[in-house]
């Protein structure tokens, strides 16, 4: 069985995330508050997200499953070189910039204590890897990521979004405590570890045909100049099976990074 790390239905849970607003706002509209105009849906595809399933948020637009659009993400530029992309790694225009750079993770303490415990294993997961990209879990300050608890009734399992033109993290990754249920806490840390990656600069892996991981589905839209699907030089041109970015994964399923995974990782920060 298959789970959407974001979008959610009992057997499937869709990973992980674009930019937000700075704010937690309650995503159980009325179905007239959540459908997306046609002119919203034309830009949304011309930055090269899949329309289908896209709903309207308070602050922005949920995509893909576990991509935040926000208004800002929407007035990018219209693409230039437009084609469907194959089954490489792939990652966003704007990366994380400033290194060598400690990236600060702060978990709300609304959320369960094995969240906490799953924070650090995700993170350790990235620091083993040796890059010039850190994550350090803080508990005071302003952390540059705050993993939070979504809002009641959310659709999804985890959301997050994409860096900002300036260099910085995207700086939210949301959980559905509810909708993640009783998995472990290397289920947890796996779903952690794919809303960190979509903050630093990745889109899933099999976007192109998000069946592959996902049991159904299509391609997730076409590449485009406004958010970026770069292909990551030396990552494979087939399906990899069990990559920390595929779009799905099943219930309590611990996936570590494949050395596809590491080597995107150390391509883009070391």
């Amino acid at each position: 069985m298959k789970n959407k790390l974001i979008i959610t239905t009992p057997l499937l849970i869709l990973l992980v995330s674009l930019v937000f607003t700075a704010c937690d706002r309650e995503i159980t509209d009325t179905a007239s508050d959540r459908s997306v105009s046609e002119e919203v849906l034309k830009q949304i595809a011309a930055l090269g997200f899949d329309t289908k399933d896209a709903v309207k948020l308070d602050d922005g637009y949920l995509v893909e499953g576990d991509i935040w659009l926000t208004d800002e993400n929407l007035q990018a530029a219209a693409p230039l070189d437009v084609r469907f992309p194959h089954s490489e790694q792939y990652r966003t225009f704007n990366l994380v910039q400033g290194l060598p750079r400690v990236i600060q993770v702060g978990v709300s303490p609304r959320l369960p204590a094995a969240y906490v415990t799953a924070t650090d294993i995700a993170l350790q997961r990235f620091n083993a890897l040796g890059l010039r990209l850190t994550f350090q879990r803080v508990t005071s300050g302003t952390p540059n990521i705050i993993i939070q608890p979504a809002e009641p009734g959310a659709t999804f399992l985890a959301r997050a979004g994409f860096p900002s033109g300036t260099g910085n993290p995207f700086w939210k990754v949301e959980m559905s405590v509810n909708n993640i249920g009783n998995g472990g806490q290397n289920y947890i840390a796996t779903i952690i570890a794919h809303e960190l990656g979509h903050c630093i600069g990745f889109r899933h892996t099999d976007f192109m045909n998000r069946s592959f991981s996902c049991g159904s589905g299509g391609n997730e839209g076409q590449i485009a100049t406004g958010i970026g699907a770069v292909h990551i030089p030396g990552t494979p041109t087939t399906p990899e099976a069990n990559s920390w970015m595929l779009a799905c994964i099943g219930f309590n399923v611990n996936r570590l990074f494949t050395s596809n995974d590491s080597l995107a990782l150390t391509v883009l920060y070391n």
